[in-house]
């Protein structure tokens, strides 16, 4: 009895432990979504570095749960309402009512993302569209530091990055790219970022002005 009862309480230990961790890698959930992209909702209250512009994050695609859509977020936009427009227009505010505003009342915020890749369970992630989005609702989680460092060891999704009408593509590429060197060990760092350099000077060689303005923004700072 007492070897069954300590079996049930590290289940119930473990599954509280993967549920505190799945909800502090959790970003949002998806709202609409298609190949290119998707863009996802969460609360207002609940922003931090988890949504930064450039963050690698990844996403179930539609009935594969062993399939999952990699991509950088691009854009992150709180919404306002009726009450947010009052306040706004207001003389003055109260800072007990900010202060509510801000912590206790559920302002949507979107964040919108742009496919770079997709990986299966157990498999190397591949570089390119995935093959289907993912279904609404379904969690999206910021990516673990291995799997940005694998996703990383090769640099072809920065065309889909460059390329994208629709994103401003040379900042989102440089900040992937400090993002993505955080998951480099210390000694590797400066030569993944040299690694990137070198495949962008080689993709924008016809862009001099373009190809400048990128590599100073992934220049490390002395």
């Amino acid at each position: 009895m007492h070897a069954n009862a300590r079996m049930m309480h590290e289940s119930t230990r473990s599954a509280a432990d993967e549920m505190v961790m799945s909800e502090s890698a959790m970003v949002g959930r998806v709202l609409r979504a298609s190949t290119r992209g998707f863009t996802c909702g969460t609360q207002s209250n609940k922003i931090d570095s988890k949504h930064d512009f450039g963050a690698f994050v990844s996403a179930p695609v539609a009935n594969d749960d062993s399939l999952r859509v990699i991509g950088l977020i691009y854009a992150v936009e709180i919404k306002d309402d009726l009450l947010v427009n009052e306040l706004v227009m207001a003389e003055a505010v109260n800072a007990s009512v900010l202060r509510d505003q801000r912590e206790n009342r559920m302002v949507p915020m979107e964040i919108s993302v742009l496919n770079v890749g997709y990986y299966y369970a157990g498999y190397q992630p591949v570089h390119s569209l995935p093959p289907r989005p993912p279904m609404s609702l379904s969690v999206v989680e910021l990516c673990s530091g291995d799997l940005v460092y694998a996703f990383t060891q090769r640099h072809d999704f920065f065309p889909l990055v460059l390329n994208a009408a629709e994103v401003p593509s040379d900042d989102l590429l440089a900040a992937a790219i400090r993002y993505a060197v955080w998951a480099y060990p210390d000694d590797q760092r400066y030569a993944f970022l040299v690694r990137c350099g070198r495949e962008i000077a080689r993709q924008l060689s016809h862009d001099l002005k373009r190809l400048e303005h990128v590599l100073a923004l992934i220049r490390p700072q002395a």
